[in-house]
C-alpha cells in the first residue's frame, strides 16, 4: 500500500475496505501540510465541502469555544458537511504541525455510492455523534 493508504487504513470508518480500494481513495486524496495554530475549517464558515483524515499530529475540536475533541493521527473530520453540505459545525485548530489527508466532495460522494459499506459506517458515525450530543 501507498503511505497515503496506510494513513487511510488507521481510520476505523474504512475498516471495511480491501486494499484495492484503500489505494483507490489514496489516489482520490489531496495531502494537506499546515503549520500548528492553523484552523483549516471554522465553525459557521463555508470552507470547501471535504473530508479530511488526520495522518500526523494533533488538533482540538471546539464548538462555541469549547473544546470537544482531541485529535490524533487516525482521526477525521468534515463528515457532516459531507452530508449537509452546509458551514461548518466546529472549529478545528492544528495543536502541532499537521499532514492531513483531503478527500473533495464530490470523490467521496462517488467513492461511498461503490462502497456501501463505507456510507452505512458514515451514517452510523453521524448519528453516535448525535445520539452522544443528545445525552451528553
Amino acid at each position: 500500500m501507498t503511505d497515503k493508504a496506510d494513513d487511510l487504513a488507521r481510520v476505523p470508518l474504512f475498516a471495511v475496505l480491501g486494499r484495492r480500494q484503500l489505494k483507490k481513495l489514496a489516489e482520490l486524496s489531496i495531502e494537506r501540510r499546515l503549520p500548528a495554530g492553523t484552523t483549516p475549517v471554522q465553525e459557521g464558515k463555508m470552507s470547501g465541502i471535504g473530508f479530511f483524515v488526520v495522518a500526523d499530529g494533533e488538533a482540538q475540536v471546539s464548538i462555541g469555544g469549547e473544546v470537544v475533541a482531541n485529535l490524533k493521527p487516525g482521526s477525521h473530520f468534515g463528515e457532516i458537511s459531507l452530508i449537509s453540505e452546509g458551514e461548518r459545525t466546529a472549529t478545528v485548530a492544528a495543536t502541532t504541525d499537521l499532514r492531513l489527508l483531503e478527500i473533495p466532495f464530490y470523490d467521496f460522494r462517488d467513492f461511498a455510492h461503490a462502497n456501501p459499506d463505507v456510507m452505512w459506517k458514515l451514517l452510523q458515525h453521524v448519528v453516535a455523534m448525535n445520539y452522544s450530543d443528545r445525552t451528553a
